[in-house]
């Protein structure tokens, strides 16, 4: 059975660091892409970031140059490293499997795949 698991999210105030991990299970790395997504209150789920099984990694240009993403094939976790945080980064953030591969900076591949209950990220001063 496929399953994700987020957690890392929490309180930063602006300008800080979070790294938020997607725990895997049921399924490998190699063979799936895992991507990252947010929503803020009153606002559409934003695609953030996608790795494929390969390693390529796509992001968001909201995030580009801010945010990177990782995985460690043997803790089968895929991890999402925030800095320079923004007000505007406050959001639920949620991880996603599905396809084998990123579609580039499109995530709809994502969207009847398997997700993670989401994990709070709030900036604030």
């Amino acid at each position: 059975q496929v399953q994700l698991a987020e957690s890392g999210g929490g309180l930063v105030q602006p300008g800080g660091s979070l790294r938020l991990s997607c725990a895997a299970s049921g399924f490998t790395l190699d063979d799936n892409a895992i991507a990252w997504f947010r929503q803020a209150p009153g606002k559409e789920r934003e695609g953030v970031s996608c790795i494929s099984g390969d390693g390529d990694v796509y992001y968001a240009d909201s995030v580009k140059g801010r945010f990177t993403t990782s995985s460690d094939d043997a803790k089968k976790t895929v991890y999402l490293q925030m800095n320079s945080l923004k007000l505007e980064d406050t959001a639920v953030y949620f991880c996603a499997t599905g396809p084998t591969y990123c579609a580039g900076t499109y995530f709809g591949l994502f969207e009847h795949g398997s997700w993670g209950q989401g994990t709070q990220v709030t900036v604030s001063s």
